[in-house]
């Protein structure tokens, strides 16, 4: 069913951007080694061996870069606009932005790209900080779904264009190299806002120009 006019004017709001951020809760760096070790020993491997003993030291380094999301705010990348444009009315495109993130579910690799465009009516933004929002978002753990909407909010939130639209193309480790291990399956998710949800033509030249 489609959605009412008011929600596309009102997008919902984005996760809290800087999740866990200061929390008291949040384990050591020593527990999380700790929980590593505890995982590769109910892997059914021994963390002591010489291979393994600089494991837990490594993969907690690597949470740091990959979750690092939690600790920006993908809403203040885009804070910084330019609001001379020479009166440019068409839309902008960013196409096959690279994707890696995580499932939520099994903490499974999600790989693919995205595909961000906007229609500006006062303000435009550097097109590095459309590429810095979605790994903002993407360096969480995940859902496909909310990690499409979650970039359109926050570009429509800030920059109250005419209209946006966000595809994602993604292959999900957690089908391909487990359960039914389906090789080469793709997952595509699209996110309409304003005038891409209104204006067909406009849907469609931009679907076609990413080559859906």
């Amino acid at each position: 069913m489609d959605a009412p006019v008011d929600m596309l004017r009102r997008p919902r709001t984005v996760v809290s951007p800087r999740l866990n951020a200061g929390d008291a809760d949040r384990p050591s760096r020593a527990e999380a080694e700790a929980a590593v070790r505890t995982l590769i020993r109910w892997a059914g491997d021994d963390p002591r061996r010489p291979g393994l003993q600089e494991t837990p030291a490594r993969v907690i380094r690597a949470y740091e870069e990959w979750f690092s999301g939690y600790q920006q705010d993908p809403e203040a990348l885009l804070k910084r606009t330019f609001d001379e444009f020479s009166g440019y009315a068409g839309p902008v495109e960013l196409r096959d932005i690279p994707l890696r993130t995580f499932c939520e579910h099994h903490m499974a690799a999600i790989q693919g790209k995205v595909h961000v465009a906007y229609v500006p009516i006062d303000r435009v933004v550097g097109i590095s900080k459309l590429a810095r929002v979605v790994e903002a978002f993407a360096r969480r753990l995940q859902i496909q779904e909310r990690l499409t909407d979650n970039i359109a909010a926050a570009i429509q939130e800030v920059l109250e264009p005419q209209g946006v639209a966000v595809v994602v193309e993604a292959e999900h480790a957690c089908m391909t190299s487990r359960g039914v291990r389906s090789l080469g399956t793709r997952m595509l998710t699209k996110r309409m806002l304003g005038s891409y949800r209104d204006d067909a033509t406009l849907r469609r030249e931009f679907l076609s120009s990413v080559g859906l």
